[in-house]
C-alpha cells in the first residue's frame, strides 16, 4: 500500500470545511544482492523491481539486464532479492560504504560514498567520451515542451497529492518510453532507467525529464545512462550544472508553457 485517505480541515476564502485528502506512504525497502544487504532506500513502495534494477545500474554494479540472474520482490517483507549473473564479480564490502550511508532517504538523495561509486563507474564505462560524441545532436524546443506536458499528464499521483516526483524518458521524436513516480526525485529517475533496462531498450539518444530539482545526484544518473538531454519543471542546482557541463549534457530547467532555461550545451536545442 502506498497511499491512503486522511481527514483534514481545509480553510479556503475564510471558510472552514472537513474533507478527505489523499496522502502518500513512504517505506524503507532493503535491496539484497547475492544474499548481502546492499542499501536501504526510503521510497514510494511501487515499481520496486524497476527501482532496484535502476539503482544497481546507476551505481555501476550492472551494465545491462543480462547481468541479472533473478529479481524477487517481497512486498510484505519490504525486501528485494537480486542474484547477479555468475560473470559479475561483486562484493558489498568492496564498495566501502558505511552503515549510515547505506540508507538513501527521500530528501537529499545519495550520500558522498555512493557518489564516489558512481563516478568510478563513469570512468570504467568511458561515459564522458560517449556523451561528448553526441555533441552534434539537435532537437526542436517544442519536443521538450511537449515531453514535460505529457509527463505531467501521466504522473497521476504527482497531480493528485503534490507529494511525489515524476520522471519520464522520451526518444528524440518525443515518443514516451517510460514514466514513473516516487517520493524521491532520484528514485523516480532510477525507476525509469530500470524500466528501460527491463525492457532491454537501448539508451541511445534519449531525453530524461523530471519534476524535481536538477541536482548533482539526478544528473549523475543521467550521465551513467549516457542520456544527453535532461529537462525539468524545476531549477538546476550548481552541482548539477557543473556535472552537466563537464560531461556534455544539455541541462534545461523551468520548462513551463513555452519557455525554458538552458544551463549547459544549448546548441542541441533549436527553435
Amino acid at each position: 500500500m502506498f497511499q491512503r485517505k486522511v481527514n483534514i480541515t481545509r480553510i479556503k476564502k475564510n471558510q472552514r470545511s472537513k474533507e478527505d485528502d489523499l496522502i502518500l506512504i513512504e517505506s524503507p525497502i532493503d535491496i539484497i544482492v547475492n544474499s548481502e544487504a546492499l542499501v536501504n532506500i526510503i521510497c514510494l513502495p511501487k515499481d520496486l523491481k524497476e527501482l532496484s534494477i535502476g539503482f544497481l545500474f546507476s551505481i555501476g554494479i550492472i551494465n545491462s539486464i543480462k547481468d541479472v540472474k533473478s529479481v524477487n520482490v517481497k512486498e510484505l517483507e519490504k525486501k528485494v532479492f537480486i542474484e547477479l549473473d555468475d560473470s559479475i564479480d561483486f562484493r558489498v564490502k568492496n564498495l566501502e560504504i558505511n552503515p549510515v550511508s547505506r540508507v538513501v532517504d527521500t530528501t537529499c538523495g545519495i550520500s558522498s560514498p555512493w557518489r564516489n561509486v558512481i563516478k568510478n563507474s563513469l570512468e570504467k564505462y568511458k561515459v564522458k567520451e560517449s556523451l561528448k560524441g553526441k555533441s552534434t545532436l539537435k532537437i526542436k524546443s517544442d519536443i521538450i515542451y511537449s515531453a514535460i506536458k505529457e509527463m505531467h499528464t501521466k504522473t497521476k499521483l504527482y497531480r493528485e497529492t503534490g507529494g511525489c516526483h515524476g520522471a519520464a524518458i522520451f526518444d528524440l521524436e518525443g515518443n514516451l518510453i517510460s514514466v514513473k513516480e516516487d517520493i524521491g526525485r532520484h528514485n523516480a529517475i532510477d525507476k525509469v532507467i530500470g524500466d528501460l533496462l527491463l525492457k532491454e531498450h537501448n539508451f541511445q539518444n534519449l531525453i530524461l525529464v523530471s519534476t524535481g530539482r536538477l541536482t548533482g545526484d539526478s544528473v549523475l544518473k543521467a550521465i551513467r545512462a549516457k542520456i544527453p538531454i535532461v529537462a525539468s519543471l524545476s531549477a538546476a542546482i550548481e552541482s548539477g550544472i557543473r556535472l552537466a557541463f563537464a560531461y556534455g549534457i544539455t541541462l534545461i530547467g523551468f520548462v513551463r508553457g513555452a519557455r525554458m532555461n538552458i544551463y549547459t550545451h544549448p546548441s542541441r536545442i533549436i527553435i
